[in-house]
């Protein structure tokens, strides 16, 4: 069968064994401790939880078992995007070639607006579809696109039909913090997410506002009470550049600084502002590759490293970059290992794979269902092919590997809360998957040239 195409879904699965592995690399919630690599075990998952890891689980007698045979896969947890906005899928590459402020003038300010109901869905949808395609199991959306109660209907429509998992951040145009609405973000949290604590619940809740460095102090105080009162996390931009003015320490004075609050990027804080963030029980999701493209600032990985900061790693727009987790990786490692080539910070391969797995979940508060594959947890996995020209051989180093060398090509199967969404390099099929050629029309229809005013 050709790659990279559609296969009929079949009849799902309550159970699935992956037999015989040929690597399994996993990590512990010890952020020193060196990630485990082990071969010839059997991974056991029934009703969508990994129920074991060990050798001769073959043996167990289960009754509609679905057996995949992974002696020549590499299976990692699934990725996690801790910080992407997916509804800008359809404007893919169009701001290659420019600078952070370019693109908020661009995209932000002059084709956002644009974005009908049927554009938000279809770009979040594809988005999302585009994640599970490269092994990217679980994403924060970063849905700044709210500009009715029907567009977080829709962004959240087209997260929901993907299967992914998800945290749907509820935002609004960083320019425009004055229009947001309340009420709304009520409404979608009560008639969506009431039950997100359930650890089946494939889709969470968190406040993403334009926070300090984008709104009045009067409007953070509002939002963040706002999400005290709903129980939600916040994820919030700071230090993307010469927009930072101080954010942290504005939390901070403001009695703002809340555990589980995830900063985005960060690149110009201060490293006193860095030691708030830990201290806080807060962690930071950083973009490299985008922030190096756009001019962000300088590399982060190492400085949250030496600060002791959580983080995790995110795409963040794919107008600018590649939106798989593999380039971001190495984004991550060379521009952290050319920032600080001998000090404290410097990342191994093995620091970026924990910080694109587990590392993604426990800033996203997610690290007691996903990230690992601990027993007990939700069965979201990625595998990869062991014998496929640019990995093989993996006997040397199968981390250095996948980090170094693999490619979202070399994804063979997706498993979400023990559901097969990928399978033998195909996407598994789905008879109300969106028609591709809609994601070429709400390009073409948000970009075309605006009508000459009569």
């Amino acid at each position: 069968m050709e790659r990279n195409r559609t296969v009929n879904a079949g009849p799902a699965s309550r159970h699935l064994l992956l037999s015989n592995i040929a690597y399994l690399i996993d990590f512990t919630d010890d952020l020193t401790a060196a990630p485990t690599v082990r071969s010839g075990v059997d991974l056991l998952v029934r009703d969508g939880e990994i129920s074991a890891v060990g050798t001769d689980l073959a043996r167990a007698v289960i009754p509609d078992i679905e057996v995949l045979d992974a002696s020549n896969q590499v299976v990692l947890p699934g990725f996690v995007d801790a910080h992407r906005h997916l509804w800008v899928t359809a404007l893919r590459a169009s701001t290659a070639d420019t600078d952070l402020g370019a693109y908020l003038a661009l995209v932000i300010k002059q084709l956002a607006p644009r974005f009908t109901l049927e554009d938000v869905y279809t770009s979040t949808y594809f988005g999302a579809r585009e994640c599970l395609d490269a092994g990217i199991t679980t994403v924060q959306d970063y849905a700044h696109i709210m500009y009715t109660p029907d567009h977080a209907d829709a962004a959240i429509a087209g997260l929901s039909a993907t299967g992914i998992r998800a945290v749907f951040g509820y935002g609004y145009p960083p320019f425009e913090a004055s229009a947001r609405d309340l009420a709304d973000i009520r409404r979608v949290r009560d008639r969506y997410f009431a039950a997100d604590a359930d650890a089946d619940a494939l889709l969470t809740m968190a406040l993403s506002p334009a926070g300090p460095s984008y709104a009045p102090i009067e409007f953070v105080r509002e939002d963040w009470k706002l999400a005290r009162e709903l129980g939600v996390p916040i994820t919030v931009h700071t230090g993307a550049g010469p927009v930072a003015q101080h954010p942290i320490a504005t939390l901070e004075r403001e009695g703002l600084l809340t555990p589980g609050t995830v900063y985005v990027h960060g690149n110009s804080l201060p490293d006193d502002e860095l030691a708030r963030i830990a201290d806080s029980g807060g962690a930071v999701a950083i973009a490299p590759a985008v922030e190096a493209q756009m001019g962000h600032g300088a590399p982060m990985i190492g400085r949250l490293r030496t600060a002791g900061v959580r983080l995790g790693l995110g795409a963040d727009v794919v107008t600018a970059t590649a939106g798989d987790m593999f380039s971001l990786m190495r984004a991550a490692l060379l521009s952290g290992r050319l920032a600080d080539a001998e000090g404290p910070g410097r990342p191994t391969p093995a620091d970026v794979l924990r910080a694109a797995t587990l590392g993604g979940a426990e800033t996203l508060g997610l690290a007691d269902r996903t990230g690992s594959l601990r027993p007990g947890k939700r069965a979201d996995l990625v595998l990869l092919r062991a014998d496929a020209p640019n990995l093989a051989p993996l006997r040397h180093d199968p981390v250095s590997a996948v980090v170094a060398a693999a490619h979202p090509g070399n994804v063979d199967t997706v498993v979400v809360n023990g559901k097969v969404v990928k399978r033998g390099g195909a996407m598994v099929g789905d008879p109300s998957v969106p028609n591709p050629d809609s994601l070429l029309e709400s390009a073409e229809r948000i970009c075309a040239p605006l009508e000459p005013s009569s």
